[in-house]
């Protein structure tokens, strides 16, 4: 039985490109592909005679010998993907969705099929002090990586030669196995997916196409950098094997505790002590500011323990922005101790002289007013 027009089968014109045989081929094996066919043999067979179509005329050599011999000259086990005898080794449907498909999904989240494998991604961690967190740092640090072989140029061949097809998924990077009723496809173990093999290992690298060293890298840590961020540079990563695209290195940026400030996004707390006779009468203190300088502070008279001054602008610097957070004075009323006898016997005089007034200390007055209250509440 003659062979039906490769052309014909596929739809297209002999002036055909490269581009109108993909898009025919692509849709009718879509359409006949046996995945989506089961048990329809007349579509089975129609898949056959695409697929042999599409294999003959895509190869340029092998389109001129079809143009001028017809298909007589790939009789005799020359046709067919790969040569193989009594039909064909079909394209699983995986394949073909991914032809149509493949760059448009999976874009960060894999490699396509015959390309190098990527390189590993690195992480650093990288400790600041809140004061370099404020105004920002300019570091350079040393990361243990793997970089390009520059004795093969990364391709991993004696002589910078290029990488043969791999003869075991014979440069398609993946290799299939029939389970049941199942075609189970994984990365090819030979070729490590890339779909390629070298053939004359580069002396340097053992053919990996990379070498491990130290390289020294600039860091800019932006001014209102919090503690968890993460700095990405791209293609600073270890280098993919044979010229693949290396990987990403990733700055995580840990800001250490203060010993006397703290932290809450962008405002900042410090607790300052003061004298109980500066609490009473009122007075001023200097507190230290996060940019390095000392601000006076005014304590009006009666200020008691936990209250809070704000200062405006005086906390941490926004991260990409020009303005400044808040800063937050907690005052701590100091008991004092190791009193001399003249200081407690004062103090004493201070406190009889009060006696008679229940304006000295408003807040225990009042508090134990109510529990005053709630013990005549119990008795009745």
């Amino acid at each position: 039985m003659a062979k039906r027009d490769f052309y014909e089968t596929l739809g297209v014109g002999k002036g055909a490109d490269e581009a109108d045989l993909k898009r025919a081929y692509r849709k009718l094996a879509m359409q006949y592909h046996p995945d989506r066919n089961p048990g329809d043999s007349a579509a089975e067979a129609r898949f056959k005679e695409v697929n042999e179509a599409y294999e003959i005329l895509k190869d340029p050599q092998k389109r001129a010998a079809y143009d001028q011999f017809g298909p007589q000259a790939f009789e005799q086990g020359m046709g067919g993907r790969g040569g193989a005898a009594g039909g064909f080794d079909f394209t699983s449907f995986a394949d073909v969705f991914d032809d149509l498909f493949g760059d448009f999904v999976g874009g960060g989240g894999g490699r396509r099929r015959g390309s190098s494998p990527r390189g590993n991604d690195l992480r650093y961690n990288l400790t600041i002090s809140l004061e370099e967190a404020f105004s920002g740092k300019k570091a350079q640090v040393r990361v243990p990586t793997s970089v390009a072989c520059d004795a093969c140029d990364g391709s991993g061949s004696e002589g910078s030669a290029e990488p043969a097809a791999c003869p075991t998924c014979r440069g398609a990077g993946r290799v299939r196995a029939q389970q049941g009723f199942f075609t189970v496809e994984r990365g090819c173990p030979t070729c490590q997916g890339s779909g390629r093999v070298v053939t004359n290992p580069c002396r340097t690298c053992s053919g990996s196409g990379v070498v491990h060293k130290e390289k020294t890298l600039a860091i800019n840590v932006p001014p209102g950098v919090e503690d968890g961020t993460r700095i990405r540079l791209s293609g600073e990563g270890e280098a993919g094997l044979r010229g693949g695209q290396p990987g990403d290195l990733y700055i995580f940026v840990t800001v250490a505790p203060h010993r006397l400030f703290r932290r809450e996004g962008h405002n900042i707390f410090c607790r300052v002590p003061i004298p109980m006779t500066t609490a009473a009468l009122g007075g001023d203190v200097e507190v230290p500011t996060i940019e390095g300088k000392r601000v006076r502070l005014a304590i009006p008279g009666g200020t008691q323990t936990g209250k809070q001054i704000r200062l405006r602008s005086k906390g941490m610097t926004e991260l990409h922005g020009q303005a400044r957070g808040d800063m937050f004075v907690e005052i701590i009323v100091e008991t004092p101790v190791n009193l001399t006898k003249r200081q407690q016997e004062l103090l004493r005089e201070f406190d009889g002289a009060g006696e008679k007034s229940n304006n000295h200390h408003p807040e225990s007055d009042g508090f134990f007013a109510k529990v005053r209250e709630l013990w005549d509440d119990l008795t009745d």
